[in-house]
This record gives C-alpha cells, structure tokens and sequence, in this order.
C-alpha cells in the first residue's frame, strides 16, 4: 500500500509520519478484505448454519477495520484521542474475531488465514496506540 508515501506527502502534515500507525493503517485495511472474504466464504460452506456467528463477527471486525483504516490516514487536524479510542476498539474486534475464526480454523482454511490476519492486526493496533502521545 502506500499509505506512508501519501501521509508523508501531505502538505499539513508536521513531523514524520508515525510508522506504526502506518503499519496499522494497511493491517486494518488487509484485515477488512480478509474479514470480508472469509465472510463470503463462510456463506458458500455447506453447513453455513454452524458459522452464523462467524460471519457476523467477520463483517463486523472488517467494517470497524475499515473505518479504523479511514480515520488514522486522517491526521490533518485529527483529535488522536479518537483515534487511540478506534485502535482499542479495532484491537478488540480483531482479537473476538480471530478467537472465533480459530474455533473453526481446523475444518476452514478460509478461518485460518482470517484468525492469523486479526492477530496481526490487533498486533499493529495495540503497537500504534503505544506509539502515540498521551
């Protein structure tokens, strides 16, 4: 991706760029595709019933990933209280969906690849939270 290249070109922006938030910027948007396909995936198994909650958590976790993704690029005039608040709240996501994903991850290759893709992500969240001013 190239969020970094676009942040740092950003006419308003004061310093470097933070490269965690810009790691976690392209893992929250990674993890909503991923979040989103095994979604689709999860529909089209023959038991569909048996990963009901999956999917909700998957459509869920991508949705808040993706709007995670769209308010960190947002750094002009950005309130980073709200931006630390999204990374907790995409952390927890990531970490209830990966956790789900796994309980099917031995029968679904599909929840595999998606329980490894919100560890990463909640990973790079909890590591740009850190790396931002209190």
């Amino acid at each position: 991706m190239q969020a970094q290249q676009m942040i740092s070109t950003h006419p308003d922006a004061r310093a470097r760029p933070n490269d965690a938030l810009i790691r976690c910027i392209e893992e929250c948007y990674s993890c909503a595709q991923t979040c989103t396909s095994c979604a689709d995936a999860c529909l089209a198994e023959p038991k569909v019933r048996d990963l009901t909650q999956c999917i909700r958590m998957n459509l869920d976790c991508a949705d808040i990933c993706n709007i995670t993704g769209r308010i960190a690029t947002r750094r002009t005039g950005s309130d980073e209280e709200i931006i630390r608040r999204m990374l907790d709240a995409c952390g927890a996501a990531c970490r209830l969906c990966g956790d789900e994903c796994q309980r099917h991850a031995s029968m679904h290759e599909h929840c595999r690849v998606c329980a490894d893709a919100c560890q990463r992500c909640m990973r790079t969240c909890e590591e740009a939270g850190h790396s931002m001013a209190h």
